[in-house]
């Protein structure tokens, strides 16, 4: 990239599964760039330990409904529900298509069981299923003809006019601004872990899709709705968390305390395991709890989580032996940038996927493995959309927004990434204060 524009007819920010998905089902004539802010394989699509939910047949459609719908509080958008269920199988199909492989035996496909599912519908690779269905993705974006993959490109801003999306500004790794002009633009930045502390994100993603709407009066959803991890490995040393899959304790796992006392159903939704294993550590005054590993199978163990094996083993810890130290951190955003069941925001030729938005699927938790199901869905029915009803940008209304004085100079950004994130926090506090006057409104009558 120069310091000048490039034009394209589709740009993508986001490298995960949700931007790679939805490169592959535009119209194969229309130029797509992707531009990631950090290396292509470090999204965070490509640390998804567990799986991927599907509807396994419709006898399981009104339990995989109702175990989505109550992880989350019941305030999920009923029809964002449905349509991701329904997809499901054709979205399995697509990834097989791309080459995706998922845990088989003698009898076909092996299904596991996570937290707060009522039956095993979860398709998995090892432990590694984020990296499987990524990978291929990516591999498959990178032979199509009519995309164009930038890797260290930060987006700082959307290119606007009149609540009209024109495309971006942003700069490569040396600082050099520049624009993306483009008819269509596809926010998929990613989470917000990058804000926190302790997260098992990657540092890089500091919820930039949130900060550009805030700047644009973009409406945003329950962006206080934030999932913590019942069980990543404990480390004193800082920067990202390595999460324990909560298939390990679908598969069996125990939590105990440092008396070696069993204290919670382990497959009882997120938020409720955190805030048990909050108070046992406030309880016991320790800073993290055990997780044993203890009825699970050493082959299985081996044979399912090798990855998650080889991590612990390198920190000191043989979970075939003994058990290991976990803690809560912040996992997951359910929030993001209101879109509708197309993945449309608020603005003109503007759509968020995958973790950036909230269609309103996973209400105020979400339920385990269906974070890759529901990207994938809505990534593809935005490409729908956008393919449909194809309308190329008005020249003269693009030549307007680039005249715009300082648009692609360092100066105009000065200071922009401490900024956002002043800003990003400060709306989540103001939304999770909203939410708990509603509660209070509501608890009094």
């Amino acid at each position: 990239m120069n310091n000048k524009n490039r034009k394209t007819d589709i740009v993508i920010i986001g490298c995960g599964v949700a931007g790679l998905y939805c490169a592959l089902h535009l119209p194969k004539d229309k130029q797509i760039v992707i531009v990631s802010k950090d290396e292509f394989e470090r999204s965070d699509s490509f640390l998804a330990q567990g799986g991927i939910c599907v509807l396994r047949d419709e006898a399981d459609y009104d339990s995989y409904y109702e175990d989505t719908m109550k992880a989350g509080h019941y305030e999920n958008n009923p029809r964002s529900v449905e349509l991701m269920i329904r997809s499901s199988q054709e979205v399995i199909g697509d990834l097989i298509a791309c080459g995706a492989e998922f845990e088989k035996d003698e009898n076909g496909y092996v299904y596991t069981r996570e937290g707060a599912h009522s039956r095993p519908r979860i398709l998995f690779h090892e432990d590694e299923t984020g990296k499987e269905i990524t990978s291929k993705l990516l591999a498959t974006a990178r032979k199509l003809q009519n995309v164009t993959l930038i890797e260290h490109y930060t987006m700082v801003d959307l290119l606007t006019k009149d609540n009209v999306c024109y495309g971006i500004v942003g700069h490569d790794k040396d600082g050099v601004y520049s624009t993306i002009t483009a008819d269509y633009t596809v926010l998929a930045t990613g989470g917000i872990g990058g804000l926190y502390e302790h997260s098992t994100n990657f540092r890089h993603l500091t919820g930039d899709a949130l900060a550009v709407a805030l700047r644009h009066d973009i409406k945003l959803q329950n962006i206080d709705y934030i999932q913590i991890h019942p069980t990543t490995l404990y480390q004193e040393k800082p920067g990202r968390k390595f999460l324990i899959s909560e298939s390990v304790r679908g598969e069996g796992a125990i939590l105990l305390n440092s008396k070696g006392e069993r204290f919670v159903d382990e497959l009882l939704p997120r938020d409720v395991v955190t805030q048990a294993i909050r108070k046992e550590m406030k309880r016991e005054g320790t800073k993290h709890v055990w997780l044993s590993l203890a009825p699970i199978p050493e082959e299985e163990i081996r044979n399912h989580f090798p990855n998650i094996y080889a991590k612990c083993l390198e920190a000191g810890y043989d979970i075939t032996k003994e058990p290991i130290p976990v803690v809560p951190a912040q996992h997951y955003f359910m929030g993001g940038v209101a879109v509708d069941e197309y993945s449309k925001t608020s603005m003109d030729r503007l759509y968020a996927v995958g973790e950036t938005a909230c269609n309103g699927v996973h209400g105020k938790n979400r339920l385990a493995s269906n974070s890759l199901l529901e990207s994938l869905v809505f990534a593809k029915r935005a490409a729908g959309q956008i393919a449909e009803g194809y309308i190329t940008l008005d020249e003269e209304k693009e030549r307007q927004v680039l005249s715009k004085p300082g648009i692609r100079e360092k100066a105009t950004y000065a200071g922009y990434a401490e900024q956002y994130k002043k800003a990003v926090l400060a709306a989540i506090e103001k939304e999770k204060d909203y939410h708990e006057q509603y509660q209070y409104d509501v608890e009094r009558g």
